[in-house]
């Protein structure tokens, strides 16, 4: 067999294969052989089939499948031998009148190469690196949260402002039956807080669904329906109060400390703020870090100028996937997928100029940390070391879950690099600006 590139330019070639007799013909031979000795045919014996009838029956198939596992096997070689960096697959060239009664054939593959380009971290304009910091405001609202989580029910007779009042919304043409508790604090509506002062146990009131709370998503919950029949919901509820209570917020003193951050962590009110401060801005840490990684990839892409062999992807595209492609549907397609590719190379590229590799064991401890942070959630904080290893050995041999696991740990890795070298403006802010800066 012979194979030979034509080079149409820096992101196109052809592959053609000239395959002879000699190349498939001892192969097709004793595949036939072993045909005859097992065939069953009405007529003859076992074993005792001419060997003219198990030609012309299965001798063309034969010929074509041994044909194309030596493509196959040849050009995979070949493209690996020669370090050719493909984009997609190889695509056969439609041959018209290909005849296979002859001896030898020749085919041609249409081949798209990745483009050569160079990668410089440092970029001219800088990209800003966020730090979250937790705010006193921040911080003081937690310290109510804990102290109202944790403090008691006094049970009253009469709705007074900043009580919790329990009952239930009804509203029968919209189906709304729900019960719930009412924090008078969250409700937006003055008219809905007028309303309800003063009532007691038992007393209904009717309430307008339309500005009711100052935070709108509350409203689904409280009515017991979907975030979307709630967004567009404007009209009246009854709501029955079955139990009114005043909380009174929990004394920050050791027994509080140690009921939400473990025995002896937290000894006084400022270690507690400090506490909180140190866990939000960890968690806070995590989205800043996330997005210095998309602002990366979107800069990279931006000022990496490359060419890509598009007319061969397109036809790609359009002739490989489960159910062929029109040429528009392939464009369509081709113009979604683009963007992803390029930061593919360009972060192949970066992986490879910088030598990053993921050993089984690192992936393997990046593992045990991921679970152990899943199982700290429901309140595992120690789990042994043994029930962490068979735990990420059955988690590792699900090959999803470890192609999953290995992105996220080249995600960290990658991050790691760029904290180290790429051009980066750092910038402190609140977590209500960071929101209000990324998100609009």
């Amino acid at each position: 067999m012979e194979i030979q590139k034509e080079q149409i330019d820096d992101l196109n070639a052809i592959v053609k294969l000239d395959i002879k007799k000699e190349d498939y013909s001892d192969k097709v031979e004793k595949i036939l052989k072993d045909y005859k000795k097992q065939a069953n045919i009405p007529g003859f014996r076992k074993g005792q089939v001419p060997m003219g009838l198990i030609k012309k029956q299965y001798g063309k198939a034969v010929l074509v499948d041994e044909v194309n596992k030596l493509i196959q096997d040849n050009l995979n070689k070949y493209l690996t031998e020669e370090k050719l960096d493909v984009l997609g697959n190889p695509l056969p060239k439609q041959q018209d009148n290909f005849n296979w009664d002859t001896d030898n054939f020749s085919f041609e593959f249409e081949l798209g190469l990745a483009p050569s380009f160079e990668v410089a971290l440092k970029t001219k304009k800088p990209v800003t690196q966020y730090k979250i910091v937790a705010d006193k405001k921040m911080i003081d609202e937690q310290v109510d949260r804990i102290q109202k989580q944790y403090g008691k029910l006094i049970s009253k007779e009469a709705v007074e402002k900043g009580n919790e009042v329990s009952g239930t919304f009804v509203n029968e043409e919209a189906e709304i039956d729900n019960k719930t508790t009412l924090e008078l604090e969250n409700l937006k509506s003055k008219k809905a807080i007028d309303l309800l002062v003063g009532k007691k146990v038992g007393d209904t009131v009717v309430l307008k669904t339309k500005g009711l709370f100052k935070e709108e998503y509350l409203l689904s919950g409280a009515l017991g329906i979907s975030k979307e029949k709630a967004d567009k919901l404007a009209i009246d509820v009854s709501f029955t109060i079955e139990e009114i209570n005043q909380r009174e917020s929990a004394v920050l003193d050791q027994e509080l400390f140690d009921k939400v951050f473990g025995k002896d962590t937290v000894s006084s009110e400022k270690e507690m703020r400090d506490k909180i401060k140190e866990d939000a801005e960890k968690q806070f840490e995590q989205q800043a870090d996330q997005k210095l990684l998309n602002d990366i990839t979107e800069r990279l892409i931006e000022t990496i100028k490359f060419d890509l062999p598009s007319d061969f992807l397109k036809k790609w595209i359009q002739t490989t996937g489960e159910n062929p492609l029109t040429e528009e549907e392939a464009n369509d397609e081709y113009e979604k997928s683009e963007k992803g590719l390029r930061y593919q190379l360009i972060e192949g590229k970066i992986i490879k100029d910088n030598n990053i590799e993921i050993q089984f064991e690192e992936l393997k401890e990046f593992a045990k940390g991921f679970i152990k942070s899943q199982m700290a959630q429901y309140g595992q904080l120690n789990p042994p070391e043994e029930e962490l290893e068979g735990i990420a050995a059955r988690v590792l041999s699900n090959q999803d879950e470890a192609r999953r696991l290995s992105e996220q740990l080249m995600s960290q890795k990658l991050l790691t690099l760029y904290k180290e070298k790429a051009n980066l403006k750092k910038k402190e802010v609140s977590y209500d600006n960071f929101v209000k800066e990324v998100y609009g």
